[in-house]
């Protein structure tokens, strides 16, 4: 296609800064961080999981979802138990199909992964590799030294596996069109639910279950063992902020890198890509006769999927970003200004929507950017001298953190209860090898310095245990209030999809429920409606060949719903070129999936369910 041909030197270079993430942490920690006790998650053929992976991983999970919703997302609903056991099933699937490279001989040398790494136009200056580029990278993503060379002599071949398998996936037209078709077709629903709040004033727990139960399932009425802690951080961003940069520095910067500063000149076009000359100066007719149908046409006749929808929108770039007859038409041309030109895609009914000439960017608009860059790459120089004393200091004066707090203009800063879940908020804090120190032996006994343990790039921490409190069990009088209040819960949801199954197997049968029906809406694939996603799928996968049909749910602690499916509505709309490319990504998916199933058939998996749960 000739709009992703276009931007094809941008995804190159995006794909290859993200695979050099993990390249900075090759060196000998990398391979001592996972050398302590190792429970098994699973087990995968002769691979294991690890505890201590499967907690990182999740861990890692977890913050990426933090940054893309920051505090609309509830932190307790990304440790779920359906959140675990998706994470373990999509690491298992890793697993079977490392096991398929490894026996194909298909894992990258380490010399492969760092030249791929040190050839990435992402960190290139001047045609060489930039340590400063890749170390700016790295700091502004704030990316932890977790990943290895060894990692990504897998990951990278395990990612061309399963493009490969996916992409073989193509998709029919007609098929293409059915699933259009189902995924606008609109279902009317009303739903009721019965709450299990309506059912408590039913249930009765005694005291005799209410102590039967607490004394099958002591374990899970324990107070974890926790310690408060004392810790000081050496960051790379707090030295920074100790030297602010002087204006003579930033001057100075500003003047050896003028050139960087400046912007350059951005054309903004639309096109409609044609097989034949002919078919091209035939349209090229008729859209200088009328300019304003240009998107009309455009969406009619481009054979460029990727822009035609967009009424042949290619959107802002630069020389270099587009084939060269291409390129020298639209920053030949002027504004407005239609021409047809060919290139190797075809022929190109090309117009220019705009123009932004190329401006130098004053100081002033610079200013805070290269404050910012400077404080860094001096907070990063100071760190790195800093860091070895910084690490001697608490490992020499063992017994407190205070000199090492003085020497560096450091705050002592004291936690709360904490425990080696590592589950909590806890800031500078969580870090599993850091709360792995803190529970050993020598900080628990001896109440000495940890030592000071990289967190994060450019960040150091050493932390002392104030208090420590063991592992107790918590008494009856304590917890039985609770634990009655989740029997009630308990039993009052058994009634609720009790009486809500026994509703819904009368609606079927054409019997009133005595049920009150909410308001009706048009739910489909693509519009929810309010429901959740098992719902929807429930709804669009009913039998609606005699309406009305009837659906009806457990809400996990909530009750149970019945929804009432009254009306169906087909369209008549067929796939659209941006449709066949969406479900052939996922038949892809789907396909993928199936391979990996196969896998799993004929691969030994064992999981340690305990290991698992939420501690």
């Amino acid at each position: 296609m000739f709009d992703f041909v276009s931007r094809y030197k941008r995804v190159i270079q995006l794909f290859l800064g993200l695979i050099a993430v993990t390249f900075m942490t090759w060196g000998i920690e990398s391979y001592t961080r996972f050398t302590g006790g190792r429970d098994t998650v699973a087990t995968v053929g002769s691979m294991e999981i690890s505890q201590r992976e499967f907690a990182e991983q999740l861990r890692a999970q977890q913050e990426r979802i933090k940054r893309m919703f920051g505090s609309a997302i509830d932190s307790a609903a990304l440790d779920s138990a359906e959140a675990r056991r998706a994470l373990l099933d999509s690491m298992i699937g890793q697993r079977l199909l490392l096991g398929e490279l490894a026996r194909a001989h298909m894992l990258m040398s380490q010399e492969a992964v760092i030249e791929m790494i040190t050839q990435a136009p992402e960190f290139q200056e001047n045609g060489q590799f930039s340590a400063a580029l890749y170390s700016k990278y790295l700091a502004e993503r704030n990316l932890t030294d977790q990943g290895n060379v060894a990692e990504l002599q897998s990951q990278i071949p395990l990612q061309r596996l399963a493009s490969v398998i996916a992409e073989s996936a193509i998709p029919s037209r007609a098929v293409a069109g059915r699933l259009a078709a189902l995924e606008a077709q609109q279902r009317e629903v009303a739903e009721v639910r019965l709450n299990v709040q309506q059912f408590l004033p039913q249930v009765k727990v005694d005291d005799a279950k209410v102590k039967a139960h607490y004394e099958a399932s002591s374990a899970d009425y324990r107070t974890p063992e926790r310690v408060r802690a004392e810790y000081v951080v050496l960051s790379a961003e707090n030295l920074a902020r100790q030297e602010p940069v002087a204006e003579a520095d930033l001057r100075a910067a500003y003047q050896a890198r003028a050139a960087e500063f400046r912007v350059e000149e951005q054309r903004r076009a639309s096109h409609i890509l044609l097989k034949s000359k002919e078919e091209g100066q035939k349209l090229l007719a008729e859209v200088k006769k009328s300019p304003g149908r240009f998107a009309e046409l455009a969406k009619q006749h481009s054979q460029d999927p990727g822009s035609a929808a967009q009424g042949g929108d290619l959107g802002w770039f630069g020389r270099g970003m587009m084939i060269k007859p291409f390129e020298d038409a639209v920053f030949r041309l002027r504004q407005n200004d239609i021409e047809l030109v060919g290139s190797e895609f075809g022929v190109h009914v090309l117009r220019v929507t705009g123009i932004q000439p190329g401006k130098a960017r004053s100081f002033e608009e610079v200013r805070k950017e290269l404050a910012t860059e400077l404080s860094r790459q001096r907070g990063a120089k100071r760190f790195a001298e800093a860091a070895e004393t910084f690490s001697n200091t608490v490992y020499e004066q063992s017994d407190s953190l205070k000199p090492a707090a003085e020497r560096f203009k450091l705050q002592v800063q004291a936690s709360g209860w904490i425990d080696k879940s590592a589950r909590q908020e806890l800031g500078a804090l969580d870090n599993p090898r850091l709360l792995t120190a803190l529970f050993s032996a020598d900080a628990l006994k001896n109440r000495r310095n940890t030592d000071a343990i990289e967190v994060a790039p450019g960040m150091l921490v050493a932390a002392r245990v104030l208090e420590h409190q063991p592992a107790t069990q918590r008494k009856f009088e304590e917890v039985k209030d609770e634990i009655a209040q989740l029997l009630r819960q308990r039993e009052a949801s058994a009634l609720a999809f009790k009486d809500g199954t026994a509703k819904l197997e009368k609606l079927r049968k054409g019997e009133d429920a005595g049920v009150k029906w909410g308001p009706p809406r048009m739910v489909s694939r693509r519009s929810a409606q309010g429901l959740s996603g098992d719902l929807v799928r429930r709804v669009v996968a009913a039998d609606v060949s005699r309406l009305p049909a009837y659906v009806g749910a457990p809400l996990p602690d909530a009750g149970y719903v019945l929804l009432r499916i009254s009306r169906v509505v087909e369209t008549k709309a067929g796939a659209e070129p941006q449709d066949e490319q969406r479900f052939a990504g996922l038949m892809g998916t789907a396909q993928l999936d199936a391979y990996v199933a196969s896998l799993r058939e004929r691969t030994s998996i064992s999981v340690n369910a305990a290991t698992l749960e939420k501690k």
